[in-house]
């Protein structure tokens, strides 16, 4: 790519609305609201990748009011008035959301009672994980990376309409290609579409990502104010087995740091979140946020490792501004830590707890999960130690310097066994014991000044993982949430039984929801990191010169058979 020639960015300005005369009307919607949507990385990835295009009218529409038709942000049409809807679904939580939208504004949710156009297309995260609980809505769904060829069928569809061809003939001719599912019509599993690896950086060994993502949009509406998003690197080496984005984003691929220096010069925002999954990883982020701060441009970064917490990384962010640290400790034990293979040492994380205060860092937020399979109150007697030891961090890291108090947020969430990972298998505990366990992490917090408890929503965290491991028999559930008062009503007086999906113990031969989907990593790697997970055996994260050097999860197969 080049991005000179590539570059589309808006910044504080708005679209002006484009005549639609030869041109596709393509709405490009936001199951959520528009601040969400404005600090939203693929969403605004997906609008740059098909809004400069001449044959593609695109407009955009966030999550409105209640019974009211959504209204383009661009003009005032009515969502109807589009023969292609995107959905951009993020979150399974934003399901009612979409069915809303399309009912409020006279769109029939259900594909079987719309033969004609709309087409209505869906995409995201979640159509990747695991879209057969929203398959009922959809005409299709786009099943990776947009940029591995989304664009191209938009304009394949344009040419189809503007020829006259009919909804039903156009699923046909695409049912069966890479990326593209189509509910009903679809036969065997679905290749996910990959953006291919760019070359292996030189001296870095990580193959190049040959299109980083960045934001079309800065906004003061956006939940990260004025904030200019540049992805550094996509998919993650360490393959924690709790995390879906290790799995579904392989393989790994690093940004280069010429493309982002020219992607900032060519926005000049005033500041710049770096998004990643693996941002220490990137060999790069020193001399990166160095040429940021030498051209005075503010920055953030989404998180950090707490291994790859140097001192001189912590130098940088503290001069540039930075007063709130992330990081993530997960397991409450070393076994719980080395059964998700973390690949975390407590050494390194409380060395890093000691760096954060002593560099004067005021805000460290510190996240752990509840609600492992197999866990015990063993686990979180050693939770009680490891805080007592995190203070004496702190204490230490602080010295004298009592001006310069770090406070401590512990933030307890619940595990959800997402599909394509290890954990896949594994039942979720029930609200009742979830409550119990975040009620005992709470209380282990108690004693320590300036640690302050932050706890998760059971209800909510169950409510994910029936909407994340669900077949398409849950699309009732969804519509009957969506007409009568949302997730909670739905879960209290719908006659059906969602949560067999969470509460069931899974073997190796119990057929899955999202088998239909071939991401690249084989179910066979998965079941083996599963049996790991209950020897709390790690594994060793990916090696750096890639797919070619490991070959154990399937990935450089998979690459090398297109």
């Amino acid at each position: 790519m080049s991005v000179t020639d590539e570059f589309f960015y808006y910044g504080k300005e708005e679209p002006s609305p484009e005549e639609t005369g030869g041109r596709l009307p393509t709405a490009l919607v936001f199951a959520g609201r528009k601040g969400s949507a404005l600090s939203t990385l693929g969403w605004q990835a997906v609008y740059r990748l098909l809004a400069p295009d001449a044959e593609l009218a695109v407009e955009r529409f966030f999550l409105g009011e209640p019974g009211q038709p959504s209204v383009s942000m661009d003009s005032d049409k009515e969502l109807s008035e589009f023969p292609l809807i995107g959905f951009s679904v993020n979150f399974e939580e934003e399901y009612l959301h979409l069915v809303r939208m399309l009912k409020d504004s006279g769109v029939p949710p259900l594909a079987a009672e719309r033969p004609d156009f709309p087409l209505v297309m869906g995409g995201g995260p979640v159509a990747f994980l695991n879209p057969a609980p929203i398959a009922p809505f959809f005409d299709f769904f786009w099943v990776g990376e947009a940029e591995a060829g989304l664009k191209e069928l938009c304009l394949e569809l344009k040419q189809h309409i503007f020829s006259g061809g009919s909804k039903k003939e156009f699923l046909d001719l695409i049912k069966d290609r890479d990326g593209v599912y189509v509910p009903g019509m679809t036969k065997g599993q679905v290749r996910r579409a990959v953006l291919p690896p760019g070359p292996v950086s030189e001296g870095h060994g990580v193959p190049l990502l040959s299109e980083p993502a960045y934001s079309c949009f800065i906004s003061p509406e956006a939940v990260f104010k004025d904030m200019f998003l540049v992805e550094v690197n996509r998919g993650c080496p360490y393959g924690c087995r709790f995390c879906a984005a290790g799995y579904i984003y392989r393989p790994p691929r690093h940004a280069s740091i010429d493309q982002l220096k020219k992607i900032v010069e060519l926005a000049d925002p005033p500041k710049v979140g770096l998004v990643g999954t693996a941002l220490t990883d990137w060999p790069d982020l020193i001399p990166y946020i160095e040429w940021l701060k030498k051209r005075k441009t503010k920055f953030s970064l989404s998180s950090v490792r707490a291994d790859g917490l140097t001192e001189e990384l912590l130098d940088i962010l503290r001069a540039a501004g930075v007063r709130t640290v992330t990081l993530a400790l997960e397991g409450a034990s070393r076994k719980l830590r080395d059964a998700a293979s973390k690949n975390l040492e407590e050494e390194d994380f409380l060395r890093a707890v000691e760096l954060c205060a002593a560099k004067g860092v005021n805000h460290l937020r510190v996240y752990v999960i509840v609600g492992w399979p197999g866990e015990t109150d063993e686990d979180y007697d050693e939770l009680a130690l490891m805080l007592e030891k995190m203070d004496e961090a702190r204490k230490r890291g602080q010295g004298k310097k009592k001006k310069q108090f770090m406070r401590i947020t512990f933030g307890a969430s619940c595990l959800v066994p997402k599909p394509w990972t290890p954990l896949q298998w594994a039942p979720m505990p029930s609200e009742k014991e979830l409550k119990a366990v975040l009620s005992k992490v709470k209380g282990l917090t108690k004693k320590y000044k300036g640690i302050a408890f932050s706890g998760d929503s059971p209800f909510q965290a169950r409510l994910q993982g029936i909407l994340s491991r669900g077949d398409e028999s849950l699309a009732d559930f969804i519509s009957y949430a969506a007409e009568h008062g949302g997730w909670k009503k739905a879960s209290k007086f719908y006659e059906g039984n969602p949560e067999r999906f969470v509460d069931q113990v899974l073997d190796k031969d119990s057929p899955l929801p999202w088998d239909f989907i071939d991401t690249g990593v084989k179910k066979s790697y998965l079941w083996r990191e599963w049996q790991r997970f209950q020897k709390a055996e790690k594994t060793p994260v990916c090696p750096p010169d890639g797919c070619a050097e490991c070959k154990s999860c399937g990935m450089h197969q998979w690459l090398n058979e297109k």
